[in-house]
């Protein structure tokens, strides 16, 4: 894919990881970016309706599906993307969960274009450390892909947001303090209640 600009996600086919927005935002990219590429390196249940679709589109040639991929050649497939593409579908599972793709891909200072969801928004600051685009929508993933592609000058500050922020904001020290957060005054009441108990048990 030398020449080419291409947009990426690398991790398992399901449903809810909306590949075939990918796919279908990629077919509108193309008449006005004929050298777009995709590349979706992994597997799964969604692999075969995948390439059904980009068939459908006529766009076949121009995404490339490498199949499941050992561990260690996962590196490589990512320094071959210019942009990585995580277009969850809204439901209650990514409204919820916090992905660690996307992590991932900042903590290696790559670009990130990611769906709205609410577990993408606990990691990515529209415009400052990746960008952000309405979660079940091909145009606003084409549009804001688009918008990306043509403001190269600000790849260098988002990367670097992107990076800065897994270093700073999810480290192991960061984390155990959030738990603490949470578990610290539920321990406390638990302890309370417990004190509470023991000081009203009868005597032996």
């Amino acid at each position: 894919m030398t020449g080419k600009t291409v947009l990426g996600f690398v991790g398992s086919f399901y449903a809810y990881e909306g590949l075939d927005l990918g796919i279908r935002a990629l077919a509108g990219m193309m008449a006005t970016n004929p050298d777009l590429r995709l590349l979706l390196v992994g597997g799964g249940p969604e692999e075969d309706r995948l390439r059904q679709l980009a068939t459908s589109l006529g766009v076949s040639g121009s995404v490339h599906f490498t199949g499941r991929v050992p561990h260690a050649d996962v590196q490589r497939y990512y320094s071959l993307v210019d942009i990585l593409v995580y277009p969850r579908r809204r439901m209650r599972l990514t409204d919820l969960v916090t992905p660690l793709k996307p992590l991932e891909a900042m903590a290696q200072g790559k670009l990130v274009l990611a769906s709205d969801v609410g577990g993408h928004r606990e990691l990515i600051t529209d415009r400052y450390n990746g960008r952000l685009f309405a979660a079940d929508d091909a145009t606003a993933l084409a549009n804001a892909a688009l918008e990306l592609l043509e403001d190269r000058a600000s790849w260098d500050s988002l990367r670097s947001a992107g990076r800065r922020f897994v270093e700073q904001e999810r480290n192991w020290p960061r984390s155990v303090a959030r738990y603490a957060e949470v578990y610290g005054p539920l321990l406390a009441d638990r302890g309370a209640a417990l004190d509470a108990l023991g000081e009203g048990a009868p005597s032996q």
